[in-house]
């Protein structure tokens, strides 16, 4: 067993269904001349085995922890040979896990220069020693980016991304089309299938990470970018009624930030178990700038006003919030231009008061986003940096 950071060090020979010809990486994993990938996302399994899921500028790979982070076992790939693996700032591949212990990593390749994706998906079914030949996501090969997946309480997994087939399709007839759409399908077999993709709403924004969470089983919530009137991208909601109905499109925030540009910079979304949902997102808007949470009693109740959570000066970015039945967390990055830090917050209250923002993470050099994740009664901060490596960091009770 060696630390992560040990094995990006020292270039690493992966093994599993990939385990060709080793070959050397620099401390981010990426090959000299490629661009640099710098992604680590986490899940913990049933017996609690931390699981990592790793970008590297030509593969993805996985590693687990039996100590919560301290040691890693060497890093199995799970594509079979070189790929381009998409590298923009919101995309990152998951990692699912379910309760026999099968994982499902779902990641995304750039299929050419204008930067057109592909989503594929594999599953591990012997605890990670080796995984299937991944396979796309949706027959459709136009355009898929920004993958979410996410479990619910009944075992299904859910999958949403962003998905340019409408948009090829109107260029062709000669019509006009804005941005994406939002994509989805299910998994009714542990990740081994999914069903035939569908369309939950068009005109979405193209380029930044989508959020999921669920106000039931079957029924998933998707908070993203969405493009409004005028070239607004603000952010909206869809929950599903069942598996196969999505929701209204509702408007979240109202920052009118009207850009012909993407923006690169998904929000965070959370539902609580009383029912009130929770959302995080970065915006430049004329009607406001920065870093905002909102709250909303229900599902169809509208959001409250934002609440501004840093100082614009400090750059914050980067949002992430987990309800885990006890309390709902919020972590951040922002810089105050000689270091980058993660800030945290908790509330015990449904979201109705916040405790005064705690810094529980530096660097002064690269760095992911702050994930949380949790694993029984505790809560971690999971955070990848250039300097320091992998780090796991539990949350204590109150900040």
């Amino acid at each position: 067993m060696r630390r992560l950071v040990a094995i990006a060090l020292a270039g690493l020979s992966v093994a599993g269904t990939a385990a060709a010809q080793p070959h050397q990486h620099d401390m981010d994993g990426a090959m000299a001349g490629a661009h640099e990938v710098f992604t680590a996302t986490p899940a913990f399994a049933a017996d609690g085995t931390l699981w990592v899921v790793r970008a590297e500028s030509d593969r993805v790979v996985v590693a687990r922890s039996a100590d919560l982070g301290k040691t890693f076992s060497t890093p199995v790939s799970v594509t079979a040979g070189p790929i381009d693996v998409d590298w923009g700032p919101d995309a990152r591949p998951q990692i699912t896990i379910d309760h026999a212990g099968h994982l499902v990593v779902s990641y995304a390749v750039f299929k050419d220069k204008r930067f057109n994706g592909r989503v594929y998906y594999t599953r591990s079914t012997d605890g990670g020693v080796s995984f299937a030949q991944p396979r796309p996501i949706t027959s459709d090969e136009t355009s898929q980016r920004f993958q979410a997946t996410a479990i619910d309480a009944d075992g299904r997994l859910f999958a949403a991304w962003l998905d340019k087939r409408h948009a090829a399709a109107a260029k062709a007839a000669g019509k006009t089309y804005a941005g994406a759409a939002l994509a989805y399908a299910w998994s009714n077999d542990d990740g081994a299938t999914f069903t035939d993709a569908r369309i939950a709403a068009d005109d979405t924004c193209e380029c930044c990470r989508l959020s999921v969470a669920f106000a039931g089983p079957g029924r998933p919530a998707v908070l993203f970018r969405n493009i409004f009137e005028g070239s607004v991208r603000d952010h909206a909601l869809i929950t599903f009624a069942n598996p196969t109905t999505p929701g209204p499109l509702r408007r979240v925030s109202v920052d009118d930030w009207k850009i012909e540009a993407c923006p690169h910079q998904g929000p965070s979304l959370a539902i609580a178990p009383d029912g009130s949902y929770h959302a995080a997102w970065f915006t430049d808007g004329s009607a406001r700038h920065g870093l905002f949470y909102a709250r909303a009693d229900t599902g169809d109740a509208p959001f409250a006003s934002p609440r501004a959570l840093s100082s614009p000066e400090r750059q914050p970015a980067r949002p992430n919030l987990l309800a885990d039945g006890r309390a709902l967390r919020l972590v951040w990055k922002e810089f105050d231009g000689e270091r980058t830090r993660v800030c945290w917050e908790v509330s015990r209250d449904s979201g109705r008061s916040w405790s005064a923002p705690q810094t529980v993470a530096e660097t002064d050099d690269a760095s992911d986003h702050p994930l949380l994740v949790a694993y029984k009664d505790r809560t971690y901060l999971s955070w990848l940096t250039k300097s320091d490596g992998y780090r796991l960091i539990p949350l204590e009770n109150k900040p």
